[in-house]
């Protein structure tokens, strides 16, 4: 070939990639939605409003089945989810600037490597965030809402915690203050709108990451002005283990008051009730976006990501309502997810976490996964309906109770060390509830083992083949060897860091275990199985 011809070819071959239609085929990594909902369960009934989502989302996708956070708890979640970290990791431990959730050390050192800056930076992504991030965003202390996290290329964050009306949006580093104007202020709506409004005005040559994190069903409970007379009949599910006595279990669940006052079950029927209202505006967004994105022509090149930070309870063991706690309906969370190449009216029941968000996502837009240190794995295999994957059977869930210094201004007669307290005196968290479990689920055993850092040193575990809703705490009857065995594997995931968090479980085939381990490497910790620690 001639000079002259390799030189037309070249110019030819560049012209074709910035005209459109080149930069189109550029373009066409697929884009990725993720919509956040706000302490949404899914044990107690949390996606039944949802009628519209389901149908959008599970009924064109994929619903897994046994989906976790790694702390029950709304920052240390997000940031798992941001980072793709277990909270030792990523060291948001709460909800406060003191515990890590958007504090400047948060942003010198995780910020700038969440996966949505990687998307942007390294991928070539357009991204856009809209509604909650941390609990402490826009904290005079750690930069005020002038704050902008990398990795954003259109920013509409919440200050602090959520609310529906009366709060302030950082609009990309200016603030907007909205009042209670329900046509313009509703924050559900407001985020459908400014989702609708970027993808009617985004760049159509470069693919585009949208992550929406709605208020609902978080407190305060205000549903939108034609859903507050819907679910008047609906109250809070009474299943085996609400309004009943936590028996064998840590002292701060022991000491909830069973039977439950008349007045507490008015309540959490009530929150109950209003937290499914709110999740109506949801379903809403949910179909207004999918609409907008068939409109354009994008859906069928688009992933659609449904979760929730943590799960919630109503009146289960006698806690009227929170999360924190390390049972099923507080640590297991919604996961549903359509797009290319999922086919529709799936369910899968492998063992996922939100640490594995920011993996797949990365995954979907080609990076390089070796490049980061994330403690998740890629869900694409599943996604995709491998049959050959190799997947985990176990993760770590951990969490660092709060309290006051002082006594509980509602309950002085508690002293120090609670927080969260009820005007009956039932408080949902305190210093020493800090604890670590392994939730394994493998073809032998669903087995949930926890150890709590207080001065007993307490342990729980359930076997939820056989007590699904936790009742019946078995650390004093399981097999000894097993014990062992879960204590030891705590241990290495409890220090674990990318790679060495997903090392094959204490049922996996591939597992070796040496007790010798327990005392060269941890022994300080492994002497807490002595009789009295059970």
């Amino acid at each position: 070939m001639s000079p002259a011809a390799v030189v037309r070819g070249l110019a030819l071959a560049v012209l074709l990639v910035l005209s459109p239609a080149g930069a189109a085929r550029q373009a066409r990594r697929p884009n990725v939605v993720l919509i956040l909902t706000d302490d949404q369960d899914v044990c107690l009934g949390g996606m039944t409003p949802l009628k519209k989502t389901n149908a959008l989302i599970a009924q064109m996708g994929i619903t897994f089945q046994n989906a976790y956070v790694p702390s029950a708890l709304c920052c240390p979640s997000r940031a798992s989810i941001l980072t793709g970290k277990y909270p030792h990791n990523h060291h948001v431990v709460n909800n406060t600037l003191e515990g890590n959730c958007s504090s400047k050390l948060w942003q010198k050192i995780q910020e700038p490597y969440t996966f949505p800056a990687l998307l942007k930076t390294m991928c070539g992504y357009q991204t856009f965030f809209a509604g909650k991030y941390l609990n402490e965003y826009g904290a005079e202390d750690a930069g005020g809402i002038g704050h902008v996290p990398p990795g954003w290329s259109f920013w509409y964050a919440l200050e602090k915690n959520s609310k529906y009306y009366n709060y302030t949006l950082s609009v990309n580093g200016k603030a907007r203050r909205h009042g209670e104007n329900y046509s313009v202020d509703y924050l559900t709506d407001v985020l459908a709108n400014m989702s609708l409004d970027f993808l009617e005005c985004k760049s159509n040559f470069e693919p585009f990451f949208m992550m929406i994190s709605t208020p609902a069903p978080h407190s305060p409970w205000t549903a939108a002005p034609q859903y507050t007379k819907s679910f008047q009949n609906v109250s809070a599910p009474r299943n085996s283990n609400f309004n009943i006595h936590g028996k064998n279990k840590h002292w701060l669940i022991r000491q909830a008051k069973t039977p439950m006052t008349n007045s507490s079950i008015q309540f959490l029927d009530d929150a109950y009730r209003k937290r499914w209202q709110t999740l109506l505006s949801v379903d809403d967004l949910i179909e207004k976006l999918v609409k907008k994105l068939e409109l354009n022509g994008e859906l069928d090149n688009t992933y659609i990501f449904y979760t929730s930070d943590n799960g919630f309870h109503t009146g289960q063991f006698s806690l009227p309502i929170d999360k924190r706690q390390l049972y099923e309906f507080d640590i297991k969370v919604p996961l549903l997810v359509r797009g290319p190449g999922i086919k529709p009216n799936q369910t899968n029941k492998m063992l996922v976490a939100n640490i594995d968000l920011g993996p797949t996502i990365l995954d979907i837009a080609g990076y390089d996964l070796n490049k980061t240190q994330m403690d998740g794995m890629s869900l694409l295999p599943l996604l995709r309906g491998d049959k050959k994957v190799t997947w985990r059977s176990d993760f770590l869930v951990e969490y660092q109770g709060e309290g006051y210094n002082g006594s509980d201004p509602t309950c002085p007669g508690l002293g120090p060390g609670v927080t969260h307290c009820f005007p009956d005196c039932v408080c949902e968290d305190a210093y020493n509830n800090t604890y670590a479990c392994v939730r394994t689920l493998s073809t032998s055993w669903d087995l949930q083992y926890c150890e709590f850092d207080d001065r007993e040193v307490f342990v729980e575990v359930y076997n939820l083949t056989a007590d699904p809703h936790q009742i019946n705490n078995i650390a004093k009857t399981i097999d000894q060897e097993i014990l062992e065995k879960m204590n030891y594997r705590l241990m290495m995931l409890q220090s674990c860091s990318g790679a060495t968090c997903r090392t094959p479980g204490v049922f996996d085939p591939g597992y070796r275990f040496d007790p010798r381990l327990m005392f060269s490497n941890h022994g300080v910790r492994a002497r807490r199985f002595s009789a009295q620690s059970l």
